[in-house]
């Protein structure tokens, strides 16, 4: 395997996702974060750790982010958020989590790279990122890379795109003040 030439074959993968993202869809996404103070995330595999890296820009940004699995996450109650990757659809843990949440009067977002009833039954709002996904059966970029990498990946920089897009267009947000907020015992 050539490494330049390998790249150069994921890069346009990267690029065929982002050319077929519904840039409508991620607008709305970030009006539903926007529209919330508390916001809960949950993922799992490298799914889990793009999810946990976006929670964390989240909170830089001055919002109340927990990451589900964390013992000091408080409950989950009406008029929060639960944003959950599941990128094949169809993981069972997830959809019982969503469905928690859904009893206790939260409002769901799935991000997934393969929509299935399973998941999208808890959803308010789907981000769907056309991606090849690990057992994801959506029409999708298709990839060279093993499993789920490409959605996983394209998982990532979405997430930071959003990220990016919400600073640029709040001008009470900025990269230095969510510097500002960043953990500094380390």
């Amino acid at each position: 395997m050539n490494i330049k030439e390998t790249a150069a074959i994921i890069v346009e993968e990267y690029k065929a996702v982002f050319d077929r993202l519904d840039e409508k869809m991620i607008e709305d996404f970030i009006e539903i974060i926007k529209s919330h103070k508390r916001i809960f995330f949950i993922g799992v595999g490298r799914e889990g750790m793009a999810t946990r890296a976006f929670c964390m820009r989240i909170m830089h940004m001055g919002y109340e982010a927990h990451w589900i699995w964390d013992d000091t996450t408080p409950g989950i109650q009406k008029g929060d958020l639960l944003i959950a990757t599941n990128g094949g659809g169809t993981i069972g843990h997830i959809n019982y989590v969503c469905d928690q949440a859904k009893k206790a009067g939260a409002d769901i977002v799935i991000v997934t790279g393969s929509p299935d009833p399973s998941s999208e039954q808890y959803a308010d709002f789907t981000v769907f990122i056309p991606a090849c996904v690990y057992r994801g059966k959506a029409d999708v970029v298709p990839s060279i890379q093993p499993m789920g990498n490409l959605f996983e990946q394209c998982l990532l920089i979405t997430f930071d795109l959003i990220i990016m897009k919400m600073v640029d267009e709040d001008p009470d947000q900025s990269f230095e003040k969510m510097s500002n907020r960043h953990r500094n015992v380390e």
